[in-house]
């Protein structure tokens, strides 16, 4: 538990073959695992600076902690970009999701931490924001507003895992 951020809800997997990474995980039992083959972000910076990023994600739950995967879908600046060419794929970052999102947000940048990429999924209360933590401990922190549609999709995945009986291992929305 992070007297700053609180309990961490998500781990997040930056991958070259998101398809492939889904039937490792569905091998091991997790899942089932909820596709997005083009995530439409309302915008998305890096550094910064507007950033025509395009990724597709999944999500899985294993109990209560979140699994998501990413993969950038095309050459546009991103910290996913960036872990890919440094030779890196695996665990990129683990997620805190708030409902006080601008509060969190306000007392991370107080408290001297520095946005690496942030963006907007499904309007305001989809906000996200990576801080540039991966040199200090080894993966980056990402804070998430789960306070609108987002969150209940969230829920939504955690509790059809619960009792997941292993049939329709990956299911694609959009």
């Amino acid at each position: 538990m992070s007297r700053m951020f609180g309990t961490v809800n998500q781990i997040g997997y930056v991958v070259r073959d998101i398809h492939a990474s889904m039937d490792r995980w569905v091998r091991h039992g997790v899942g089932p695992w909820f596709y997005v083959e083009n995530v439409v972000t309302d915008y998305f910076r890096y550094r910064g600076e507007d950033s025509a990023m395009t990724m597709s994600v999944a999500l899985a739950n294993s109990g209560d902690l979140q699994l998501e995967l990413i993969q950038p879908t095309n050459d546009a600046p991103s910290m996913y970009r960036d872990f890919l060419e440094s030779g890196h794929e695996g665990a990129q970052h683990i997620a805190y999701w708030t409902t006080d999102y601008q509060g969190l947000y306000d007392r991370a940048l107080a408290a001297g931490y520095t946005v690496g990429q942030e963006g907007c999924i499904g309007g305001e209360q989809g906000r996200f924001a990576y801080l540039d933590t991966e040199f200090d401990q080894g993966t980056v922190i990402e804070i998430s507003d789960i306070s609108g549609p987002k969150g209940q999709m969230f829920a939504y995945v955690r509790d059809v895992a619960a009792d997941w009986d292993g049939s329709d291992p990956i299911r694609v929305i959009g």
